[in-house]
């Protein structure tokens, strides 16, 4: 062990991380993709500016607000309306929401505004253009809102535990980027300095709907949020199967990000000697993590069982950190925990040593697509299934219950469903995230003989799909889940907790196995508080 330097350490085996209950006890680090865009915003000393403000004494109007980023100017277009309450829904199949946005490039003119203001509150409906590129909305949470109006009106504070416990004003039920619905295609704005990592524009986006949040509710209660509660607010996010099939969909991508996250962690873990000002950091850190348990609770009685026995388990393992052991000592320490605390554990390492981690940002994107070689014969290729998905061979697909769930696109809204295949119909339609078994259907057609792979896909053409995933991850090891995603088993909660951990989500709210209330931006620096000591918000906390 005293020979460790960063670097060394091996990283975790895609057989250990890339399962579902791993997946879904992931937690935010340094590396998610909010925390690197209010990072470079912090880096630039970026100030949000208010172009527009046309609104009546109850909220309702329109607003734009402007930031420079890496030489360019953005603009949030928000879109205020008096929304009856029988028609607030969180589902993606709603019609109406309280704000509607786009994020837009430049500083929108009267016509640009007048467009936008007609076509934002319609979503998917509406007719948008290549300097639109992000659409959103967003409904209130009432209860914060009205509480925080009326403490405003009367001079007074909203209730600390209330603004810890909710955490935001508005919740977005969708933000769409790249080329969705007529917006901007991504090729666009890849190349731009600030906004060539993964999601960067959506995240500036999310940010920016939470500065607009927060001016509309001081408008609207006449008075001014104490700033520390102000902070604590972030926006809110509902999100449920549209997001969980991108992991899947996006493999190389999946890998890269996954690969910078187990790197991060792998060069920590390698540090051998601890300063006096590292190990209070992680004692600060470790403090901070129980802090954030304590107030974090959910509804649903069995994923906050799940928390409160991580926050148990947390206070007595975080002792740990008292005594200024190796980090790889305090890693090992960790592996006989469950893993919701290994996870919270990687994360918590991977923040207090930004100076090893934050070069690994720039690796994150996909700007290529597979770059593979193709297998020399089929021989090659039944070999590297052999090796690399021996956890789908053992399994038995005409079991029930591990075929029995199917996804597909509902006509509807284009947005992904999950089906029952012996209950309902619809599985004639279904889309392949049923990677598993297609691999295993391959390796049974696969013969022993040696022919190139291009004249057995020429006459077996059904199997392309399958051999093209077992090139992928022959080169991108943490490409696939290792999990039989059509089985009843399956939680699609755990994707969706996988990829909002990258976006930088936390207090995560399961209200089914399907979807989840997140939130974003908790603790951030508000608009005119961006600057390079405004970095430490990782697992925010009321005090």
């Amino acid at each position: 062990m005293k020979d460790l330097v960063p670097g060394t350490v091996p990283l975790r085996r895609p057989s250990e991380v890339m399962r579902l209950a791993r997946m879904g006890a992931m937690m935010p680090t340094r590396l998610s993709f909010l925390r690197v865009l209010v990072r470079q915003l912090c880096t630039e000393r970026a100030q949000i500016t208010r172009a527009l403000w046309d609104m009546t004494a109850d909220g309702h109007g329109r607003a734009v607000f402007s930031v420079m980023l890496s030489g360019h100017t953005y603009s949030l277009v928000a879109i205020s309306n008096d929304l009856p309450a029988d028609q607030r829904s969180d589902r993606v199949i709603a019609t109406a929401w309280d704000a509607a946005f786009v994020l837009f490039d430049g500083v929108p003119d009267a016509a640009d505004l007048d467009r936008i203001a007609a076509n934002a509150p319609l979503q998917e409906a509406g007719r948008f253009g290549p300097r639109d590129l992000v659409l959103s909305r967003a409904n209130k949470s009432v209860r914060m809102w009205n509480a925080c109006v009326s403490a405003l009106q009367s001079g007074t504070q909203p209730d600390p535990a209330m603004v810890r416990d909710i955490g935001y004003l508005m919740r977005t039920t969708a933000v769409y980027g790249n080329g969705k619905f007529g917006i901007a295609d991504r090729h666009l704005i890849a190349d731009r300095p600030g906004l060539g990592g993964p999601f960067a524009v959506e995240m500036l986006a999310v940010y920016m709907i939470r500065h607009f949040t927060l001016e509309l509710v001081q408008h609207v209660g006449r008075g001014s949020l104490d700033r520390n509660l102000a902070r604590h607010l972030g926006i809110g996010n509902a999100t449920g199967l549209g997001m969980a099939p991108f992991l899947v969909t996006h493999p190389v991508l999946f890998n890269n990000w996954m690969v910078a996250r187990e790197t991060a962690l792998a060069r920590v873990r390698g540090v051998q000697d601890i300063t006096p000002a590292q190990s209070k950091r992680l004692k600060t850190l470790a403090k901070r993590a129980a802090r954030h348990l304590t107030e974090w609770h959910v509804p649903a009685p069995d994923h906050d069982a799940t928390l409160r026995d991580l926050h148990r388990d947390w206070v007595r393992f975080s002792s740990c950190f008292e005594a200024a052991h190796p980090i790889e000592t305090v890693w090992q320490m960790g592996q006989s925990e469950s893993e919701p605390l290994q996870e919270l554990l990687a994360a918590l390492l991977i923040e207090a040593f930004p100076d090893l981690v934050d070069d690994l940002v720039a690796e994150m994107g996909d700007p290529h697509g597979p770059l593979t070689a193709p297998f020399s014969d089929t021989r090659a290729l039944k070999s590297a299934i052999e090796r690399d998905w021996a956890w789908a061979l053992q399994l038995d697909y005409e079991q029930a219950e591990e075929c029995r769930l199917f996804w597909y696109v509902s006509a509807a809204k284009l947005e992904p469903r999950l089906g029952d295949r012996h209950a309902e119909p619809g599985a004639d339609l279904e889309t392949p995230l049923d990677i598993a078994r297609r691999v295993t259907a391959l390796h049974t057609a696969l013969k022993d003989i040696a022919t190139p792979v291009s004249a057995f896909l020429a006459t077996h053409p059904d199997h392309a799909h399958a051999a093209t995933r077992v090139t992928i991850l022959h080169r991108y090891p943490y490409a696939e889940i290792r999990d039989n995603l059509i089985a009843a088993t399956c939680r699609p909660i755990d994707m969706l907790r996988c990829k909002l951990s990258f976006f930088g989500a936390t207090k995560f709210d399961p209200k089914s196995d399907l979807w989840t209330r997140i939130t974003l931006a908790q603790g951030a620096p508000l608009g005119d508080e961006l600057g390079p000591s405004r970095d430490d918000w990782w697992l925010p906390t009321g005090e």
